[in-house]
């Protein structure tokens, strides 16, 4: 009769329980995007008396008359006074957007998030929002749906991995839910959060955003989430001025990423130098600067949807177009600078929004017949300014096809978001979400690779291996199988008379060629390729993305010109220098090349050698499963198979046996 599984070992480890879990945190996502909304909404009627004050220009607060258009300069202070003590005091990963402190809970910390967060980012975010701060509504429940699923996932303790997993769960069904974007949330969750595109975590990922879906449906309609009017193409030509856009547009979402930690760099050098009061004082004090902003640019309160469907609409003239690109830049940069709690997609979009918009408006004015309407500008713009702050073009694409409902604009849409992807790439390193944790010293590419941030930073040319004997390149097949039978590592680099690397050959390769009987008289040139390079310069996070996808267990290292052979590279290298066990041969794989730390061979007393038949080669050890078996056939097919070697005599047993008698004083016979 089979063995009755307790419900919480079922759920930590089934495929099932994943599944009922993945449901589970979709549904309180869901339910969490209708009370997020339903926080921001009511906290912006009592602040401001207007559901979406952005659109309603410089009125006044029905329920303040008496202030007129200056209640604005108090709005922020008020909210300020209230979420700045429940941040600081309860949870301090709810201050700023909220995606970086997700992705390093699910790289560094195993996905473990305080479950105290979902409450009090969903407070403070619509705190801010209805009072004026100029963030969106994408970081907090991205946050509020990870801690919730983190939360139930620490409940029913599921190991790190699946824990990752249900983080992820919750930050899609917390898109899919606010956004109506089913799509777009899982590959959000995907490309940004879990950084991977694994099968058992995707399907999760999905079920989470389906059941989110159904319900934020269930309470806010079945509709594009922007009202957006159609849009068609007038000319093949025009593709030209949306790769143009990309590119222009790209650039902006960079100067976005850095505008947004230079401000907030001199919001914190200024409250700590001069005012020099305590933290939870801050949003308080900083939403006087951020109240007088409002009262110059009213449309800079709250998200801003509103603004952003009238440009779209073509109801701004140029000028002003330009003015709200910037004012966004800087509202939502002092929003978060002063200790706010709200996301940087919705702004990215506006800015796209405006500035795409402002760029249409010149294209069409220069060649009005073969040109678009400068809405549709707009509309990619958005897409393009998303892309180039954060690099997700996939999510990007999906995401602006499911805000608008409008697929006429895919085509267009994906060359200006390749082309904003490909200027983000050559003008910064980091992302608007990376670039917060590298500013603490947090390399998220290190972190998902192990070596706990040292994969990175460490050079091959600091652990690199003696290079083993090359084969010349006109060595026949049957020579070069007795010398890859010596070798442990499945590949061999190949030099050609001219002393020039002429790539490597790997045991596959040969084993294939030795079955054919008609091709026993090809050279090791016929069968050299060319593996990724790896250069004394190269980081060991390239190196092992080099090895994982290259035959046998190691890589010929070449000088920085990429012209000679210098070193060997192998996996249990990396790992010896990524996790030292503290011994002298282990930790000097950090201090220097590891000309004497190959491993010895504890019957001989010796060290290896590649060249010395007689010398055991730890091939369990030291090979992969991909090129065991080659391997074994070449050794074969060359020089017979291996003489097994004698197991090692039994040790003598030291300790006696007990006396199963008791003790003397026991025995019979004793006086």
């Amino acid at each position: 009769m089979p063995r009755r599984v307790p419900v919480r070992e079922w759920l930590r480890e089934s495929r099932g329980g994943l599944v009922s879990l993945a449901v589970v945190i979709g549904a309180g996502a869901g339910g969490g995007a209708i009370v997020f909304r339903w926080l921001i909404t009511t906290f912006t009627g009592l602040l401001s008396g207007h559901p979406d004050y952005s659109g309603a220009g410089h009125a006044a607060n029905p329920h303040l008359p008496a202030l007129g258009m200056y209640f604005v300069l108090a709005a922020p202070v008020l909210a300020g006074a209230i979420y700045g003590p429940l941040v600081t005091k309860f949870a301090p990963e709810a201050r700023g957007h909220g995606v970086p402190e997700v992705m390093y809970a699910v790289a560094e910390r195993g996905g473990r998030i305080p479950p105290q967060v979902s409450v009090v980012k969903a407070l403070a975010s619509a705190l801010c929002i209805g009072g004026g701060g100029s963030v969106g509504r994408e970081g907090p429940i991205v946050q509020i749906g990870s801690a919730w699923g983190s939360s139930l996932g620490r409940l029913t303790r599921v190991p790190e991995n699946r824990l990752r997993i249900l983080v992820a769960c919750g930050a899609a069904g917390g898109i899919a839910a606010t956004f109506n974007a089913p799509i777009a949330g899982p590959f959000f969750a995907m490309e940004l959060i879990l950084r991977d595109f694994a099968t058992e975590s995707f399907g999760a990922v999905v079920l989470a955003s389906i059941t989110a879906s159904v319900i934020g449906r269930a309470a806010f309609g079945d509709h594009p989430f922007l009202d957006l009017p159609a849009f068609g193409l007038r000319s093949g030509w025009e593709y030209l001025a949306f790769a143009l856009l990309g590119l222009v547009i790209g650039a902006v979402g960079v100067a976005f990423t850095h505008v947004l930690y230079w401000i907030e760099d001199g919001c914190d050098r200024v409250w700590q130098r001069l005012v020099r009061g305590p933290e939870w004082l801050r949003p308080a004090v900083g939403g006087l600067l951020l109240g007088g902003l409002l009262l110059l640019l009213p449309e800079m309160y709250g998200v801003g949807y509103p603004v952003l469907a009238h440009a779209i609409d073509g109801r701004y003239v140029l000028w002003f177009l330009l003015i709200l690109m910037a004012g966004k830049m800087v509202a939502t940069s002092l929003t978060i600078g002063i200790g706010g709690s709200g996301g940087v997609f919705a702004p990215s979009l506006f800015i796209g929004a405006m500035g795409g918009t402002a760029f249409g408006i010149v294209v069409h004015h220069l060649f009005p017949a073969a040109t678009a309407a400068p809405g549709m500008y707009g509309l990619i713009g958005m897409g393009a300014a998303f892309a180039g702050a954060t690099r997700a073009a996939i999510t990007a694409v999906i995401i602006l096809f499911e805000l608008t409902g409008e697929y006429t604009i895919i085509l267009p849409l994906m060359l200006a978001i390749v082309a904003a992807t490909a200027v983000s790439h050559a003008l910064s390193k980091d992302t608007i979400y990376t670039l917060k944790l590298a500013r603490r010293g947090v390399n998220l590419d290190a972190a998902t690779t192990g070596g706990h941030g040292r994969s990175g930073q460490v050079t091959v040319a600091a652990v690199m291996e003696p290079l083993p004997n090359p084969l010349a390149a006109d060595t026949v097949i049957t020579m070069a199988g007795q010398a890859l039978w010596r070798s442990a590592y499945g590949v061999l680099p190949v030099m050609g008379a001219d002393k020039q690397y002429h790539g490597c050959v790997t045991a596959r390769a040969l084993a294939e060629t030795l079955t054919n009987t008609e091709s026993t008289d090809r050279t090791v040139a016929d069968l050299a390729q060319m593996p990724p390079r790896i250069t004394e310069n190269s980081t060991l996070t390239d190196a092992l993305h080099a090895l994982a996808g290259a035959d046998g267990t190691g890589l010929p290292v070449l000088d920085r010109h990429g012209t000679r052979l210098i070193g060997w590279i192998t996996h249990s290298t990396i790992l010896t220098a990524l996790h030292p066990t503290g011994t002298p041969r282990d930790t000097a794989a950090l201090r220097g090349p590891l000309a004497h730390a190959r491993p010895t061979d504890p019957r001989l007393g010796r060290r290896h050698r590649d060249d010395d038949p007689t010398t055991p080669q730890p091939t369990a050890a030291r090979g992969t499963a991909r090129a065991a078996t080659p391997v074994r056939l070449a050794r074969r097919m060359a020089v017979g198979p291996p003489v097994p070697a004698p197991d090692p005599p039994r040790p003598p047993l030291r300790t006696p046996l007990p006396d199963r008698r008791g003790s003397p004083e026991n025995r019979p016979g004793h006086r």
